[in-house]
C-alpha cells in the first residue's frame, strides 16, 4: 500500500462514512487531547483522497487522534495518504481498530460487517446465511482470521446488527450478555420494541433460556406482548434477593466510559477490600 506522507488541514478530514468505531468525548479522550498538545500526534492518521473533491480527505485511520486534536485546538495534523477505494478502505480501517483494549460488542459487530460487505464487493465468496460446513476459504473466516474468531463466531457478532439501537446498548453495557442477544437478534423490530418496553418495565434482562424461548415462539406462532410479560415474570436464579441500585446514582463516581457491567466489578471489589479491611482490623 503506497502512501505520501503529508501535513493537513483539520478542516480538510472527514469522519469514514457509517465507521462502526465510538469516538466518545469521555476522560480518555481528554487525556489524549493533552498529550497531543504536549508532544503532538506521534503516529500519522491514514486518510484517503475523497471523490469528486479536489482537496478533502477521508479519514481511514485516526478518528479519535483527530478529534483530540481540535480539542487540543491544533489546525494540522501529519497524514498518511493512501490510494484506497471505498471497499479496500474499509478492511483498512476495520482491521487497524479491532485488536483496541476496549471494543464494545456493537463496535466489533458493524466492524464486522462492514468488512464481509467490503470483501463481497470485491469478489470473495460470502457463506453468511449458510451455517453448515462449506469450503475453508469462506469469507466469514478471512474477516475473523485476524482476531481468532472462527466463521461461527463472526456469524453471531453480525447477527447483533439485526437489534434495535436499544436493546444493542443493553448489551454493550453488560446487561444483556452476548449469547441471549444473538437469540434476541431474530426477533422482529415489533417484537424486539414490545420486549424492551417489558425489560424496562420490570427493569430486567432475559436470561439465556428465556431468549431461545423467545426466538423460538417468534419463528413459529409470533411473540405477542403478553407472551413476552408472561416469560419474563418468571423468576430467573440470578434475579433472587437483588439489590437494585439506579445506575444515574453511581454514575458520578466512575469514568464515564465505564459499562454498567464494570462499574458492577468495581463495586464488588470494594465490597470485597472493606470486608478484608473489616476481617483484619477484627483479629
Amino acid at each position: 500500500m503506497k502512501s505520501t506522507k503529508k501535513i493537513i488541514s483539520i478542516d480538510k478530514l472527514r469522519p469514514f462514512e457509517n465507521h462502526p468505531y465510538k469516538v466518545q468525548d469521555n476522560e480518555e479522550m481528554e487525556a489524549l487531547a493533552e498529550s497531543i498538545k504536549v508532544h503532538g500526534i506521534v503516529s500519522p492518521v491514514i486518510v484517503r483522497p475523497l471523490e469528486n473533491t479536489t482537496d478533502e480527505y477521508e479519514i481511514i485511520s485516526g478518528h479519535r487522534r483527530v478529534m483530540a486534536s481540535r480539542k487540543a485546538g491544533i489546525k494540522e495534523v501529519p497524514a498518511l495518504v493512501v490510494s484506497l477505494d471505498r471497499d479496500a478502505a474499509a478492511i483498512v480501517l476495520v482491521d487497524s481498530n479491532l485488536h483496541r483494549e476496549h471494543i464494545l460488542p456493537s463496535e466489533k459487530a458493524f466492524a464486522y460487517k462492514m468488512k464481509l460487505d467490503a470483501m463481497k464487493h470485491q469478489g470473495w465468496r460470502s457463506d453468511l446465511t449458510s451455517p453448515q460446513v462449506v469450503a475453508k476459504s469462506r469469507t466469514t473466516e478471512m474477516v475473523g482470521a485476524d482476531t481468532g474468531d472462527s466463521h461461527e463466531q463472526v456469524r453471531r457478532y453480525i447477527r447483533l446488527t439485526n437489534l434495535i439501537p436499544e436493546i444493542l446498548q443493553y448489551v454493550d453495557e453488560g446487561r444483556i450478555s452476548f449469547t441471549p442477544a444473538v437469540e434476541l437478534s431474530y426477533l422482529n423490530e415489533v417484537e424486539q420494541q414490545d420486549l424492551l418496553e417489558q425489560i424496562e418495565q420490570s427493569d430486567c434482562t432475559p436470561s439465556l433460556s428465556q431468549a431461545c424461548r423467545f426466538k423460538k415462539i417468534s419463528q413459529g406462532e409470533g411473540l405477542t406482548p403478553e407472551v413476552i410479560a408472561e416469560i419474563m415474570e418468571e423468576e430467573k436464579a440470578n434475579q433472587k434477593e437483588r439489590v437494585k441500585i439506579p445506575t444515574e446514582k453511581l454514575r458520578k463516581y466512575f469514568p464515564k466510559n465505564y459499562t454498567v457491567q464494570q462499574i458492577e466489578d468495581e463495586i464488588i471489589k470494594l465490597c470485597e477490600k472493606n470486608y478484608r479491611m473489616k476481617q483484619r482490623d477484627a483479629r
